[in-house]
């Protein structure tokens, strides 16, 4: 699969889902892929990329940068608090605000740095014991606590689990951040990001798809 076929993907199902064309963001997921990789992509002209760590972002995306302008980057994996400066410095937006402790340092951050990413709150729809996330049942709540904390909370996030059917995930995803007034809905991946665009996701996260499968070192 290429770039461009998944670009023509997306555009096929926003049309299917009457969706404006354009209305729906690719992140090429470039997490443990080798430069090379990445550098392809760039050289296509995308520009929106997400990560899962913020030590491998620092590690690639600053020399990227110089030489590729307008580059959009979103981390997508957990953010560890003592990680949080390092990645406001780095990243345009993170998707895994997934607790109270992370959000009170990214509002303290926020305060000293005068600016701060756009923020996706990640949500366990699933409610899965080894999963990051709030719980459905407790996201009202944290969407206010951040809003309090004067957070630019742009949407939520979730990653359904493998083995249940994830556009009942991506449904309730949807209808959280509807009654929230959140426009933005981080949510689809590789093999289920046409689904997630039918119910209204305006981010996909597609990593395999476009690079190929991950390069794990040993």
């Amino acid at each position: 699969m290429s770039l461009s076929e998944i670009k023509s993907r997306i555009a096929a199902a926003e049309a299917a889902a009457n969706r404006t064309a354009g209305s729906v963001e690719l992140i090429a997921v470039s997490k443990v892929q080798p430069n090379e990789r990445v550098e392809a992509v760039l050289e296509e002209g995308h520009r929106v990329f997400g990560e899962n760590r913020v030590q491998e972002a620092a590690g690639k995306w600053p020399e990227f940068r110089e030489r590729f302008q307008g580059v959009d980057l979103h981390l997508i994996g957990p953010l560890q608090t003592n990680k949080a400066r390092q990645a406001m410095e780095l990243v345009n937006a993170i998707h895994s605000v997934d607790r109270p402790k992370l959000a009170t340092t990214l509002a303290r951050l926020a305060q000293e740095l005068g600016q701060c990413p756009d923020l996706f709150i990640q949500v366990n729809t699933g409610e899965e014991e080894q999963k990051a996330g709030i719980l459905p049942a407790d996201a009202d709540g944290f969407i206010q606590d951040c809003r309090d904390l004067d957070l630019p909370v742009k949407g939520l996030m979730c990653i359904p689990p493998v083995d249940e059917e994830a556009s009942l995930h991506f449904a309730l995803l949807a209808k959280i951040a509807d009654r929230n007034g959140l426009a933005g809905l981080s949510m689809g991946m590789s093999g289920d990001f046409e689904g997630a665009i039918a119910l209204g996701a305006t981010h996909v996260r597609v990593g395999s798809a476009i690079f190929g499968d991950r390069t794990y070192s040993a």
